[in-house]
């Protein structure tokens, strides 16, 4: 389909989480590369549903409508989001439309996923293998330059006098099935004394989920020698754009996809602490394990694979194997490309070789695209 045969109306309905908006307006800069150009439909959402989990609905009753995007027709083409808060405005959107809009939802959906037209999944989401599911392989993440020399320009005077190497360490939090406990504490702590027995500085940096208390139990015992940010105590401003920028090898927790995606993609040294998943999380990393095999994509055929994918979307409509996450899965697809290694393995150096991967997994996904426009419909 040309470019100039026909303008689809594009819109781009979004929230407030930057790595899902990311990994939209990566896919709208690839079609606007060729010709088709999209409008940004920008969501704020009610007090409650800003952290809490509204019903997965075709509905706006989520939203503060008074700050967000006005959402009349005409009414677009195709739509284009990810996460749960604006794909429920996306299917609103579509039944105002008479069906006629398609949806492609980048991510895992949380549910009525037979209603996107298309689900966009990367190594780490497993969702059952129905024909609007393509699978790709790393997420739809990138720093963008933009933020990334902002970053290089504030902190460079602040970083320069710091004995080499930086390391940071970027903490996330838990989330199923992974806890943090004491064992964690005391390998951060572990191999942030090894950075400075080498003569370097570890630079510790929490996150929104990093548990209170924590960053102070990392940093505590070298008090003045451990440069840190904390979101419960932020003083200082945020480092972590300064140092994606600046720093030398960076350790990330195992709960963090999108903070190890943006390293990788850098091509800076990664190393991934795994995470301990506790006697509850033992049961839940099971079933995600079993998920993993069942929810594989389509290969190589045969009657095996066939009676794989028959179980796998049966189980799946009787709610008894819903769609989910494993984060080993994606750490290991990270190590075999030789883009990260385990925290404490220093030696080898990842290097970047995403670009080659994500040209091809965007060409994959403008194909499946493409028939859901205005004259390229099968």
């Amino acid at each position: 389909m040309s470019a100039g045969a026909m303008r689809p109306r594009i819109w781009r309905v979004l929230g407030d989480k930057r790595g899902d908006n990311g990994q939209v307006e990566m896919i709208a800069e690839a079609l606007r590369a060729r010709g088709w150009g999209s409008e940004l439909r920008h969501l704020e959402m009610q007090p409650q549903w800003v952290l809490g989990k509204p019903p997965v609905a075709a509905s706006l009753s989520h939203l503060d409508m008074a700050r967000s995007d006005a959402l009349t027709p005409p009414w677009p083409d195709l739509i284009l989001t990810s996460g749960r808060r604006p794909a429920n405005a996306a299917l609103w959107i579509k039944e105002q439309s008479g069906g006629r809009a398609r949806i492609v939802l980048v991510g895992k959906p949380s549910g009525m996923m037979e209603r996107f037209d298309l689900i966009v999944t990367s190594a780490e989401t497993l969702v059952a293998p129905f024909p609007n599911v393509l699978n790709i392989g790393l997420p739809l993440m990138r720093v963008d330059p933009a933020r990334l020399a902002a970053g290089r320009a504030e902190w460079a005077a602040r970083l320069a006098p710091l004995p080499r190497p930086i390391v940071a360490f970027l903490i996330g939090g838990p989330t199923n099935p992974f806890i943090y406990d004491a064992g964690v504490t005391a390998r951060l702590r572990a191999r942030i004394e090894a950075v400075l027995a080498e003569g370097g500085t570890p630079y510790v940096v929490g996150s929104r989920r990093t548990p209170e208390g924590m960053i102070a139990a990392l940093t505590s015992a070298q008090p003045g020698t451990v440069p840190h940010f904390d979101w419960h105590a932020p003083e200082g401003g945020n480092p972590y754009a300064g140092l994606l920028a600046l720093a030398d090898r960076f350790v990330v927790t195992g709960d963090s996809i999108s903070m190890q995606v943006e390293v990788a993609r850098l091509g800076k040294p990664l190393e991934i602490l795994a995470l301990p998943t506790g006697i509850l999380g033992r049961l839940d990393h099971a079933r995600r394990l079993a998920a993993s095999w069942l929810f594989q994509p389509p290969a190589h055929g045969g009657a095996g694979e066939a009676a794989r994918i028959a179980l796998a979307r049966a189980l799946f409509r009787l709610r008894l194997m819903p769609q989910t996450r494993h984060f080993p899965r994606f750490h290991q697809t990270l190590i075999d490309r030789g883009m990260a290694t385990w925290m404490g393995e220093t030696r080898a150096r990842p290097q970047a070789g995403t670009h080659a991967d994500s040209d091809a997994d965007m060409a994959r996904i403008l194909a499946r695209i493409e028939p859901l426009l205005p004259g390229g419909r099968a």
